[in-house]
């Protein structure tokens, strides 16, 4: 039996989270397809992963978050700083590539 090469994207990711943490999904995703520094670069959230945080962010502001928001909150901060320093690493790899 000849194998074929894997040529587009899974449509769906093997594993998955919860929606609470698709932003896991995402970044995974952009890392295990072997993403270039400068699509690390490039890489945002999608739009309603960025929406959900908007919303998580406006409700802490009025003091309504419940505590399942707070943590998917805290989460969600943790995903961002891991992605500022794999996007710092890109950077710096790409300077000393040139």
């Amino acid at each position: 039996m000849k194998r074929e090469p894997l040529t587009k994207e899974p449509e769906q990711p093997l594993i998955t989270f919860s929606p609470e943490r698709k932003s896991y999904d995402e970044i995974i995703d952009l890392l295990a397809r072997g993403a270039s520094s400068a699509e690390i670069l490039a890489f945002q959230l999608s739009e309603d992963t960025q929406e959900r945080v908007r919303f998580l962010l406006e409700r802490n502001a009025a003091d309504e978050l419940t505590a399942e928001e707070a943590s998917e909150l805290d989460l969600l901060g943790e995903v961002g700083h891991v992605m500022q320093l794999v996007k710092l690493r890109a950077q710096e790899y790409l300077k000393t590539k040139t």
